[in-house]
Formats: structure tokens, sequence, C-alpha cells
């Protein structure tokens, strides 16, 4: 069975593209670009896809029986502030390419649509609450805005044949290189002074099983639905520690981050379908990992490294 998978050679794609493979799929990656060699341990094909709204992308969808979207047109490095300055450009895209993708899904065929979405259509909610798929959205950022318009027009073209559904993920970490934590890590080996803060992450990898759980559950229990997608809450002060203790870095590590400030996301929906992450076991040793991959450096570490001012370490990213 072939699933054509749009944005898989991303921080997030890569790791759907990974599990989909391990289970047995065909995977067709949709995209700007063709995979390097070797990116993936099995074989892919390629078919090219644009979010622009106006191309007739019809082919794109040959021979697919689903179609798992995880494309997203950004500023390199930011979803949230992801439009820089160009916020029309970024909703045309983001958004009414998006729709288009899925209109065009459905007159080509496919059995079901899954659209990656993300914790940021809940907004800035109160802080220390509970977010329930019930929630109301509310975002307060132009990316949480495109996500929860596009999840309303791809339930809107529910249909029979046609299964909808979305999974709202926090941030997601993970082992893959280049990672979402290297300047983070490099700035604390270094001696650069590291920001406190706490959010809620996901292993890419649990990512990837819960989406296959979306393709592989019967239609009934899935359609035209929205799953929370989290695992663990976190801070730089663990995540750092972990690191710490892989490497003997002598450097202090950032104050532990109030978890209260944190809105907790709820994820028995998902669960129910028999999903569940590999809890804080899994984030140390994804991060011992990392250590364990990192190049060797010479010399003493020294807090005279060079700074990088204004810049907040990546994580999370709800």
């Amino acid at each position: 069975m072939k699933i054509l998978v749009s944005g898989g050679t991303g921080l997030v794609g890569r790791y759907i593209v990974e599990e989909l493979l391990s289970a047995g799929y065909k995977i067709a990656i949709g995209g700007r670009n063709a995979p390097p060699a070797g990116l993936f341990p099995q074989p892919v094909s390629f078919v090219p896809l644009s979010l622009d709204p106006v191309e007739d992308q019809s082919c794109a969808f040959d021979d697919a029986y689903f179609f798992v979207h995880a494309a997203f047109s950004h500023v390199a490095g930011k979803y949230r502030g992801g439009e820089g300055d160009d916020p029309e450009g970024f909703r045309r895209l983001n958004l009414a390419g998006t729709v288009k993708l899925f209109e065009t899904a459905r007159k080509a065929g496919i059995r079901r649509c899954i659209f990656l979405s993300s914790r940021a259509v809940y907004g800035d909610a109160v802080a220390g609450g509970e977010l329930t798929e019930a929630t109301k959205p509310m975002p307060n950022t132009l990316y949480g805005e495109v996500k929860r318009d596009a999840e309303h027009a791809l339930f809107s073209l529910s249909a029979p044949g046609f299964v909808t559904a979305s999974l709202r993920a926090t941030g997601v970490y993970g082992n893959l290189r280049p990672n979402k934590w290297d300047e983070l890590f490099d700035d604390y080996l270094n001696g650069r002074p590291v920001p406190s803060r706490a959010g809620t992450e996901v292993h890419g990898r649990d990512l990837g099983r819960a989406l296959r759980l979306l393709l592989e559950t019967e239609a009934a229990r899935i359609d035209r639905e929205a799953f929370n997608l989290s695992d663990v809450l976190t801070d730089t002060h663990e995540i750092l520690g972990h690191l710490q203790n892989a490497t003997n870095c002598p450097h202090a590590l950032p104050a532990s981050a109030p978890s209260g400030a944190v809105n907790v996301m709820n994820t028995s929906k998902i669960r129910a379908l028999g999903w569940q992450g590999g809890g804080k076991a899994l984030l140390r040793q994804t991060i011992e990992t990392l250590a364990g991959a990192m190049p060797p450096r010479h010399g003493s570490i020294t807090a005279s490294a060079s700074p990088r001012p204004n810049r907040a370490p990546p994580i999370p990213r709800p």
C-alpha cells in the first residue's frame, strides 16, 4: 500500500516516513526536491509537490492510497513567527495551498488524509490548565490560526471513502541529525548562557507511531477528529542535566523552569487507540545517544566562546 507524505524530509516528516517504512508501507515523498540518497533506510519514491494553490497537482496522487500532509512553509528554524515579513504569503501557501491539496486528494480518490497540526491551535490558555480536544481553539499566532483553519477545511471535506483526521502535536524531539537541540547543546557545552524554559515534548518516533494508528484504526473512530499528542513535560535544566551526565561537562545548569506555567495536553484520546509514549526514559536515552554521536571537542571548554545574542533555545516548540 502506497502512502504519499508531503514534507517527508523535514524534521518531523523523516520520523513519519521511517515509521511507515518499518511497517512495510511503500512511501512516496512529496516535495520540492527529491530526498538525498541514503536519507532513509529503505527506498522511497519522489513526486514533485508544491504548496502553491494555483498548481494542478492531481498527478501527484497517482497510485497513492493514503495522504499524510506534514509539509509547511516557514522561515528557517521558526514555526511560530515563521511568516517573517510576509504573512500573506505564509497564509497563502500554508492555508490556501494546504486546502487545495486536501481537495485534490479527495478528487484523486485518496481514502484517508491525515494532517499534522499543532498544539498552537489552542493559543495561550490559562497557565497550568489541561488542554483537551474539547478545549476551544483560540490561537494567538498566525501559525496557530493557519493550523486551526486547515483542520476545519479538512474536516468539512470528509465523506464516505475519504476519512480525515488531524494530529495536534507538541514540540518534537528525536535522535536524527541535524537535530533541533544542536545549538542548545553547543551553547551549554561552550559555557554560553542558556535561558530556563519549560514545555512539552514528544519523540518523533512516537509521533510516527501515533500517525500510523490514525492510518490503521477503523474509520468510524477517527473520522473528522483531532487528537492531542504529547508525552513529557520538561525544561532546559532537565535536558541539559542529561547532557551534563553524559559528557561530564563542568558548566552549571540553568535554573529549573516553573512547570506550572505550562499547559499540559491531555492525550487520553490517542491513548485509547493504543498509543503510548516513551516517557522520561526515552528522553534521557535520546540525549545520551546524541551526546555519544557528537564530535570530540579538543581543548578545554571555556566560558569565553563567542556569544549568540538574542537567541532562545529551541525547546519546546508547541
